[in-house]
């Protein structure tokens, strides 16, 4: 007989789950709990927020920095790599994993979103979710408002420009803006 696989594990292997199973609100209420905390902090107090974001975060790399306000699901599917920095109000839909490389450098209001929902009306509002993991790679850089959709990875060294939806890859090397991005030149 096997065994029936908890929601929490249907996430992490990508699967639909429910979002309001026990356990994955337990785990959202953890997150928000230490998002406030990060929230409500002196933004001067260094330590305390890096403190704070290496026990939210599935890595918080040496150098990072992420200025709040800071928004997440879970916190533990997001690694933020080292040297790179997120300016004010970065939101981290981290259903997926969120992969974000070395020396990245991320604007204000900039969202990274994993998180997809059925197009067909029955089992979206029975609350069936599903995700895609993002990955940011090294020395990119997302200007302000930079929306980045579900299983998007960005090659590195690639800009993103202010106010871009980007929901198809970008490779490395290229600077891409608009609506949806689209690369408009190589670097």
């Amino acid at each position: 007989m096997t065994e029936e696989r908890t929601m929490r594990e249907r996430m992490l292997a990508g699967e639909p789950y429910l979002a309001d199973d026990p356990e994955l609100s337990a785990d959202s209420q953890r997150a928000q709990r230490l998002t406030h905390r990060i929230n409500s902090c002196d933004p001067t107090d260094g330590e305390t927020l890096r403190a704070l974001f290496t026990e939210l975060l599935g890595e918080y790399a040496e150098g990072a920095e992420i200025r709040p306000p800071f928004r997440c699901d879970y916190g533990y599917q997001t690694r933020f790599g080292p040297r790179s920095f997120a300016n004010f109000g970065l939101t981290v839909l981290d259903v997926a994993t969120v992969t974000i490389g070395a020396d990245v450098q991320i604007a204000t209001h900039v969202q990274l979103l994993t998180a997809t929902h059925p197009l067909e009306p029955g089992p979206r509002r029975d609350k069936w979710e599903a995700a895609e993991p993002i990955v940011i790679g090294d020395n990119v850089w997302l200007g302000g408002g930079v929306v980045v959709g579900p299983g998007v990875t960005i090659g590195e060294n690639t800009v993103v420009g202010a106010g871009a939806v980007v929901v198809r890859d970008l490779p490395a090397d290229v600077v891409a803006f608009g609506v949806p991005a689209r690369v408009v030149r190589e670097l």
